[in-house]
């Protein structure tokens, strides 16, 4: 059988082709050089991570002639006949893992290399061991002879009890980086002639979860065919998702289209992808998509709170699915929870958070409560017979209620204080605040202890945004926001209006505008005091109850118009 499977052609015979390990080659390499060899180490990690052919190489560069740098010169004769030098002796530990087969090892040991420094003992899957082999092993492996070098390997180094673990050197192999592997791939597909794409050779990388050898597998199954190995063929192969797909599945959550997530899970199912394997790709998607998100790199719907907690919900997805339930169906609904939320049905509050569209410079300001003031409008036009003024009552509570809670719109303010907000006006408010501060000792010491651990945000010429640590005091400030502003205009003569939001707040309308500012969104000013106005002008109005509904709905939720 001429031909050689590609994990076994490329297998590394020298430190530096061992990818992924830098830093354990380099301890490796630097026991060579200086000769500060031990008479046990254990090498631990996942699979196909290198620790074989480290321990290989490492046996032959102990006995190597001429080692270069840390490595064998693979030239001398120790080298050359590597393989099938007598002192090199290989033991698969999970098919001679009794106490017999140690005893026989322990037998051998006193015996000195036949030509060889060295007499190493590569025992791999040591884990596998039974406790009598391990506690016959134990006196050996503390005090061998100077001839022998021992390396273990294992996957499971939990199974390994302490007693050899505190008699060996222990090196960690971690799983190999996919840059890593894909350099590698590239590499060996140069040599070979493999046609391949780029996207195929990133989704074997991902697969191979930091394999290498499992990444070679895959590569030599797929190389079978002389075609060009592409990202389909890599999905349809190992039952993987695609980042493409990935991306369409997001891309239509971001947009609403319940029908096209439907389908597109539909087709994840139907192609054989295993749950576990897709939702920790489109977890890692996730992820990226948040950070671009916090960066201002992205044009999306998504509020980084719908990020977070949907891949929680993934999360738990994950680890608490029922295997008597198709784990697709909880994915789709999961799923289909946040299609909703990116629609706009989930309203939040005008503080930031999630309302409709309102991801993006300046558009409607949330109306808590309109669908209400709709439905009793048309219930008047359809029943004219009805009490106006039971709807009259119901709007001025539910104005009582929401001027109670704040005395402030901040979502206005914080708006308008972005349409002209300068570094020149902070740093001037900035160095006249412990002043202003200082001038109320005089006026009002009880906003003083509101204010003493405030800072300046950000300002304009006509507006401000401060912040305290404490969320229940940005709340009392907002509730005596008009004596600030008197006594502040009275300290410096210029008419400022303030608003006090906490770091969440103020974090997510950075996010905004940082966004707006990219896509060239301008601000405009909101006047505050338009509905007010509205209430005013019909003051006088000849047409009574109606039209006074019609104007406490304006001051309350903004435009709104009975017909």
């Amino acid at each position: 059988m001429s031909y050689k499977v590609l994990y076994r052609k490329y297998r590394p015979d020298n430190f530096d082709n061992v990818v992924g390990q830098d830093y354990t080659v380099k301890m490796l390499k630097n026991a060579i050089i200086t000769g500060k060899n031990a008479h046990a180490y254990i090498f631990t990690g996942p699979r196909g991570t290198g620790k074989t052919s480290s321990a290989k190489i490492f046996a032959k560069a102990l006995n190597c002639s001429n080692p270069i740098d840390g490595n064998p010169c693979n030239e001398c004769e120790a080298c050359r006949s590597f393989k099938d030098n007598p002192d090199i002796i290989e033991i698969d530990a999970a098919s001679n893992n009794g106490v017999d087969e140690i005893r026989e090892l322990i037998n051998n040991v006193k015996l000195v290399p036949t030509n060889s420094k060295y007499k190493v003992y590569i025992i791999d899957e040591v884990h596998m061991l039974t406790a009598s082999a391990f506690n016959a092993l134990l006196l050996t492996l503390e005090e061998p002879p100077s001839h022998v070098v021992f390396i273990l390997a294992t996957t499971d180094i939990q199974d390994v009890p302490i007693t050899i673990l505190s008699r060996c050197q222990r090196f960690d192999f971690k799983p190999v980086n996919k840059a890593a592997i894909i350099n590698r791939l590239k590499y060996i597909c140069s040599e070979e002639s493999i046609s391949i794409n780029d996207d195929a050779i990133e989704e074997i990388a991902v697969l191979s979860a930091g394999g290498m050898r499992d990444a070679l597998g895959m590569l030599d199954q797929l190389s079978s065919d002389d075609k060009t190995i592409t990202l389909d063929d890599v999905s349809s192969y190992f039952g993987s998702v695609s980042i493409k797909k990935i991306d369409e599945l997001l891309t239509s959550i971001d947009l609403g289209n319940t029908q096209e997530v439907l389908n597109i899970l539909r087709e994840i199912k139907d192609s054989g992808t295993n749950y576990a394997v897709f939702i920790e790709k489109l977890i890692d998607e996730l992820r990226k998509t948040a950070i671009n998100i916090k960066e201002g790199n992205i044009n999306t719907n998504f509020y980084f709170d719908d990020i977070y907690n949907l891949i929680f919900d993934l999360n738990e997805c994950l680890c608490n699915i029922n295997i008597n339930i198709d784990p697709y169906i909880l994915i789709e609904i999961v799923l289909l929870k946040y299609v909703k939320s990116t629609l706009g049905n989930n309203t939040s509050d005008n503080l930031g958070n999630k309302s409709g569209n309102n991801f993006v410079g300046n558009s409607e300001k949330y109306n808590p409560g309109n669908k209400e003031i709709e439905r009793l409008g048309n219930n008047i036009n359809n029943n004219p017979g009805n009490n106006v003024e039971v709807l009259g009552n119901k709007l001025k509570s539910k104005k009582e209620k929401v001027l109670n809670k704040s005395k402030i719109d901040l979502s206005t303010r914080i708006n308008n204080c972005f349409v002209e907000a300068t570094k020149n006006d902070k740093s001037v408010l900035s160095k006249q605040w412990d002043d202003f501060i200082k001038f109320l000792m005089k006026k009002d010491k009880s906003l003083v202890s509101l204010l003493a651990d405030t800072i300046i945000l950000t300002a304009s010429c006509k507006y401000v945004l401060i912040e305290s640590k404490i969320d229940s005091t940005n709340e009392l400030i907002n509730n005596n926001i008009v004596t600030l502003e008197d006594y502040f205009f009275e300290f410096s003569g210029n008419k400022l209006k303030f608003a006090a939001i906490n770091s969440e707040i103020w974090q997510k309308e950075t996010e905004k505008y940082r966004f707006n500012l990219k896509n060239k969104i301008k601000y405009s000013y909101v006047p505050e005091d338009e509905e007010e106005s509205a209430i005013s002008n019909n003051d006088n109005d000849s047409n009574s109850d109606l039209s006074t509904i019609e104007d406490v709905a304006k001051d309350i939720f903004g435009t709104f118009d009975i017909k």
